[in-house]
């Protein structure tokens, strides 16, 4: 698939660097770039969530921490500014430490030209990890359709190439479909409160694959009446038994799956897996303000993730192959 925009990049020569991103709060209404120059930049793209999906995050915090050493702002200071951003997502930790990890094996002298290095490396790991997740998932899609002549995937949120460097995670499969002349359709729902579902729709009719909308709330009633054969979501962190954390309302989707007999599957890279983590429950969930529900004056509750259990997942779509979620270790770097 040919992506009409790249959602990060980097501009300029060596002496005037700084990195584009896609701001993602104006679309799919409006499609504006955004120039990060410094640290404070790059962190306030991912709090404010110019950029999300946890493998872009991680992209993005790689290149904050280079925009941050060329300010001369010390190693510590800058990882721990990115750090604060979001809590869920763990590619912005596993980036980070990777940076710090390789920047501390060298000449501080070295740091500036060897942290946009590494930065480029995570982001090119990133296009051919999703790429590898695309291959490994179609497979599954094409069992169905050898079956039934078509297929009907439902998912959750955005983890299209919007979030990520390029493919996607849990469309990365539908494009391979789409690529393999696969009959496909997708179910996207809303995803309240932030309505992600809608860059979703935005991508997919981009791409012109076949897609309905849906309110997040039908997903039950269209399983329940057959017309869902599997479903495939992103996540922002898996912990070592296989619980996934991903956008509110995963957890009900599955849920639903597990009562119709309908597969449910995780589409993630590896660095999504937080083997320090045991399990769900030890997963920071993010409160989000509550301004985005458009309410005040009242107590509300705005968790942007939910935690689906290992037990309700058929399986996780890795770039080294579908792993059951109870067999990470197999994974493990």
């Amino acid at each position: 698939m040919n992506y009409p925009l790249r959602t990060i990049q980097e501009d300029g020569d060596a002496a005037h660097r700084s990195v584009l991103i896609l701001d993602q709060t104006r679309l799919p209404l409006e499609t504006t770039f955004v120039r990060l120059q410094t640290l404070a930049d790059a962190a306030h793209a991912i709090r404010v969530m110019q950029v999300r999906g946890a493998p872009l995050i991680g992209a993005t915090a790689a290149y904050g921490v280079a925009l941050g050493l060329a300010e001369d702002i010390p190693l510590e200071t800058v990882v721990a500014t990115l750090a604060a951003t979001r809590p869920t997502a763990v590619n912005l930790n596993w980036a980070l430490e990777r940076m710090a990890r390789v920047l501390q094996k060298s000449a501080m002298t070295g740091w500036r030209e060897l942290a946009w290095q590494e930065a480029r490396a995570i982001a090119r790991e990133d296009v051919a990890a999703n790429a590898a997740i695309g291959q490994h998932g179609v497979e599954i899609l094409k069992s169905i359709a050898a079956q039934k002549g078509r297929v009907e995937v439902m998912t959750h949120c955005n983890a299209g190439w919007l979030a990520t460097v390029a493919h996607g995670t849990a469309l990365a499969p539908i494009y391979a479909a789409q690529a393999a002349g696969l009959a496909a359709h997708v179910w996207v729902s809303e995803t309240r409160p932030r309505n992600q579902g809608l860059l979703t729709a935005w991508e997919l009719g981009e791409a012109d694959v076949p897609h309905t909308f849906m309110v997040d709330n039908a997903a039950g009633l269209l399983m329940m009446q057959g017309r869902v054969d599997c479903v495939i979501v992103g996540a922002d962190r898996i912990a070592a038994n296989g619980d996934t954390a991903n956008k509110v309302g995963t957890y009900l989707k599955a849920l639903a799956a597990r009562a119709h007999g309908v597969p449910f599957y995780v589409a993630a890279p590896i660095s999504t897996i937080d083997f320090a983590c045991p399990d769900g429950a030890h997963i920071p969930i993010e409160e989000r303000a509550a301004e985005e529900l458009g309410v005040a004056g009242m107590a509300v509750a705005n968790p942007a993730f939910d935690v689906t259990p290992a037990g309700l997942i058929t399986g996780i779509i890795t770039e080294r192959g579908i792993v059951p979620a109870d067999q990470l270790a197999s994974v493990k770097p």
